[in-house]
């Protein structure tokens, strides 16, 4: 699909003089993809020994995009080093975006992707927001699909290992000047990753909660996949570790809401004021991150209806009040990396608060972690999972 395009030039005000009607590409197409993969191979690495993202396949997936031509075909082309203007505008002002999914070979020995959709919807709405430029999901979707194809020897032979994907777009605008950029570059390169927890069950991680530092506000991009978020994050995070904790409780407002826990989404099973049994997260207000986890989480317990579901505000003061009063049963994160996660232990204003998830199974977070693992691996049918091959 083409279509015409205005001024190439940044005009203002209400004169122009710069060329009109140039032909640009709306999107890429799939059935464009051009593959020229590479000839020699790496040799596939023990699952059981993965660090997280630090071994990767032998191929990539790259589509240039520019103001003027718009998107360029699509190419499946051995992995290589990027080559970019020291002036590329993602190098100094971050305009750029990713995000995180697997594909997962299932105990049929069938390779699947997990709730996809939902990833390009996020990359999409994480594009508009930092001004690059649009694409049709789906085809993108496809070409992810024939990346993981080709290197489909790359995906585990494991039920505790996946072949981690991350597509990438970065603004390579060759300027300094502070603007949308006029030329962009999206790739998607794989990873094998093993299993989260090196035991292969749970470790109840603690958490460090401090006002002093937030990971995201109101009006800002933390609803947003970008790197921002999180290499602003790191200096907490040492911090946290330096007080013997595994990672951040992030805290937001005078109230001290509690909102996300280190990279994860984050969720309380407790006893609630009015006495009953709920599953609570906080709410999509623009700070938390809409995690694909999160949401099918959500999707399988009100699925359930054995409690109530609220996506709400919780303080620490609620928190703590609910502690001494015995109300609290389970308190996990959720993301891509681990599934689910279990809190133990919170250290806030000088004091350690013992949460109690392990005493209590911990039944939930345990039945949500077999629940996805079951889909994501082929142990049941469910319209989340997307078929590879």
């Amino acid at each position: 699909m083409t279509q015409k395009t205005g001024c190439q030039n940044e005009c203002m005000g209400g004169g122009c003089s710069g060329e009109t009607g140039k032909q640009m590409t709306e999107s890429f197409k799939a059935s464009d993809l051009i593959i020229t993969p590479a000839t020699t191979f790496k040799e596939k690495p023990d699952p059981t020994g993965l660090v997280f993202g630090t071994v990767f396949t032998d191929n990539m997936l790259t589509i240039e995009w520019s103001l003027a031509s718009g998107w360029e075909k699509p190419y499946i082309k051995p992995l290589e080093n990027l080559s970019l203007h020291p002036a590329s505008s993602a190098l100094h002002y971050a305009i750029e975006l990713f995000e995180g999914m697997k594909a997962y070979r299932g105990v049929d020995g069938k390779i699947r992707l997990f709730r996809p959709a939902l990833n390009m919807d996020r990359m999409a709405r994480s594009a508009r927001r930092t001004t690059l430029p649009s694409f049709d999901q789906n085809e993108l979707l496809e070409c992810i699909r024939k990346l993981v194809e080709v290197e489909q020897e790359w995906v585990p032979y494991s039920t505790s290992a996946s072949l981690y994907i991350r597509p990438t777009l970065i603004g390579t605008e060759p300027s300094l000047g502070v603007k949308k950029p006029t030329k962009a570059l999206l790739y998607v390169i794989l990873s094998p990753v093993g299993p989260y927890f090196a035991s292969g069950s749970f470790n109840p991680i603690s958490l460090w909660a401090d006002p002093k530092y937030v990971r995201a506000w109101k009006g800002g991009t933390g609803d947003c996949k970008v790197g921002g978020n999180y290499g602003s994050a790191l200096y907490a995070q040492q911090e946290a570790l330096e007080f013997g904790c595994q990672q951040v409780l992030w805290l937001y407002g005078e109230d001290h809401q509690i909102t996300e826990v280190g990279t994860m989404n984050l969720f309380l099973y407790w006893i609630n004021e009015d006495g009953e049994n709920e599953l609570a997260t906080p709410p999509l207000d623009g700070i938390i991150l809409p995690g694909v986890t999160r949401q099918s989480i959500l999707d399988l317990a009100r699925n359930w209806g054995e409690f109530k579901v609220s996506e709400r505000y919780i303080t620490m003061s609620d928190l703590t009040a609910a502690l001494e009063e015995n109300r609290v049963k389970e308190m996990f994160g959720a993301g891509t990396a681990c599934v689910v996660c279990p809190i133990s232990k919170i250290l806030y204003k000088g004091k350690h608060l013992h949460v109690p998830t392990m005493e209590n199974g911990p039944e939930l977070t345990t039945r949500f972690l077999n629940k996805l693992s079951d889909i994501q691996y082929g142990r049941e049918d469910s319209d989340w999972a997307v078929l590879v091959s």
